[in-house]
């Protein structure tokens, strides 16, 4: 069972890495400035409460710094509206309740986030951790920039036990890295302290009419990501998170465990899974809490719940590991050498189908199947995990060798997925069209030695047609709702400019 944090603040040390030491160490007399990017939430988030407690150890007030970047790999309003409306949340808690600003700056973070350092003479800088190259790339700039005096902390605030506590290298699958993250779980799977018991001692002095026009924010992002419409199925911020996780009426863990060990391969039966991965993507809900809950629950479902924590803890840590420690992670450059071999050696085979990148994205294939996964993205910000495999080794079936596959569909993917620039995402590529963390299987025409799946595998696994009939109705239902609400936004428009009214 997990165990309660002895002291109401402690983070333990193996979470927190220095990026940088400033002149001054660690007990400046500037203010703590928590830089959040990855985990966007208040509650059960190391990362702030290692700022707070820096703060107060220090007597210093502390403020979170959020910054939106220009462009951030292609995300759209699919990807920024859900994330913006998460953080007006946040930023309601923090500010009301923990009396912690929250400032939130555009452009590019390497220069917005010194400059406000600067300009409040911050002594400590605060961030959570992220395995991807365009963040590291980003805090090695920021430590260059920043003052001298300045300390850098990052913390894993993702990852149950931390990446590096974890493992000092690239692990090769997931045998190789579960025992090393199961002899750590009883130390890392603790309780968190309530940030709203720790509240921080000093206050910052804002400046006058400090505030986000977050209205204006979300509706000019909206306007310049129209391309991929946002979804409605799923609601952001932290509170809807933890009722998809805990809530009384269909709550994952309350309501729809006893499915998930049966169910949650079967594309027809979508409610089977736990519907979590959009809030753990932007750090809506914590993965540790996520764990703790389903601990408890256990005895009752044992099945279900070993099941849950190993793609939770053991296969999403898995991912963070890939992409940390293999600087070729969205590369066939970045595959196991057999498996390099074995795709260059098929690379010139002959397709039964080549089709472009336009015609996949428009589902204009000979196959049902695939086309109906790939609606169901397109159209619904979501593709059941099965389905991602299959629609991944049928686009390195059908295009003219791996590098433009893997090209193709990590581009799919990260414009389509409400979940997508996720290492899950490019490690579940990475494993469908590179073999990685996979072994080689038989060697046939194309895929090489890598993994193959087809149609009528599929048929034997679950009912292929009861599918394709739920994603038609799931596809025209949407967009008769989107045509209604069109309707419904002109006459508004009309009604608002009749002199009558």
């Amino acid at each position: 069972m997990a165990s309660k944090l002895a002291s109401p603040m402690t983070v333990q040390a193996g979470r927190i890495r220095t990026l940088k030491e400033g002149s001054c160490g660690e007990a400046g007399s500037g203010p703590v400035v928590y830089w959040m990017f990855r985990d966007q939430r208040v509650r059960d988030n190391w990362a702030l409460i290692h700022a707070v407690a820096e703060a107060n150890k220090a007597n210093v007030p502390v403020a979170v710094v959020f910054n939106l970047f220009n462009s951030f790999l292609g995300a759209k309003s699919r990807h920024l509206g859900f994330m913006l409306r998460g953080l007006r949340q946040l930023c309601h808690r923090m500010q009301h309740t923990l009396q912690i600003p929250f400032f939130l700056f555009q452009g590019e973070a390497e220069e917005t986030v010194p400059k406000f350092l600067r300009e409040c003479g911050a002594s400590l800088l605060v961030t959570d951790f992220s395995p991807l190259r365009e963040v590291r790339r980003c805090k090695e700039e920021i430590c260059k920039r920043v003052s001298d005096s300045v300390t850098v902390h990052e913390v894993d605030a993702h990852n149950v036990v931390p990446l590096w506590v974890a493992s000092d290298k690239l692990e090769y699958s997931a045998k190789t890295i579960r025992t090393k993250i199961n002899k750590r779980l009883s130390e890392y799977l603790v309780d968190f302290p309530d940030v709203e018991v720790d509240l921080p001692t000093r206050k910052w002095v804002l400046p006058e009419n400090h505030s986000v026009d977050w209205d204006d924010l979300i509706a000019d992002v909206l306007r310049r990501g129209a391309e991929v419409p946002e979804v409605d199925w799923c609601e952001p911020g932290e509170i809807a998170a933890r009722e998809v996780l805990m809530g009384s009426e269909n709550g994952f863990l309350t309501k729809r465990l006893k499915g998930y060990s049966l169910d949650r391969n079967n594309p027809c039966n979508p409610n089977a899974l736990s519907g979590l991965s959009p809030y753990l993507h932007f750090g809506q809900i914590s993965a540790q809490r996520c764990a703790l809950e389903a601990r408890k629950r256990r005895n009752s479902h044992p099945q279900a719940i070993d099941a849950f924590l190993e793609e939770l803890i053991v296969r999403r840590e898995l991912a963070d590991n890939y992409c940390f420690y293999e600087p070729h992670y969205d590369s066939i450059k970045g595959a196991w050498g057999w498996a390099q071999n074995t795709l260059i050696q098929h690379a010139t085979d002959k397709r039964e189908h080549i089709y472009s990148r336009e015609q996949l994205e428009k589902a204009q294939t000979a196959d049902p199947l695939w086309n109906a996964s790939q609606l169901e993205m397109v159209h619904n910000g979501k593709m059941h995990g099965f389905m991602r495999m299959y629609w991944a080794k049928k686009i390195l079936e059908w295009t003219r060798g791996p590098e433009e596959a893997l090209e193709i569909s990590l581009y799919l993917n990260d414009k389509y997925e409400l979940d997508g620039r996720d290492p899950n995402g490019y490690v579940g590529c990475m494993w469908s069209i590179c073999g990685v963390h996979d072994q080689g299987w038989k060697e046939r025409p194309v895929f090489g030695k890598i993994r193959y799946m087809n149609y009528a595998g599929c048929k034997r696994k679950f009912d292929v047609e009861k599918y394709i009939a739920y994603v038609n109705k799931l596809v025209r239902d949407l967009k008769k709702r989107k045509a209604e609400n069109l309707v419904s936004q002109k006459e508004k428009v009309l009604r608002s400019c009749d002199p009558k009214d």
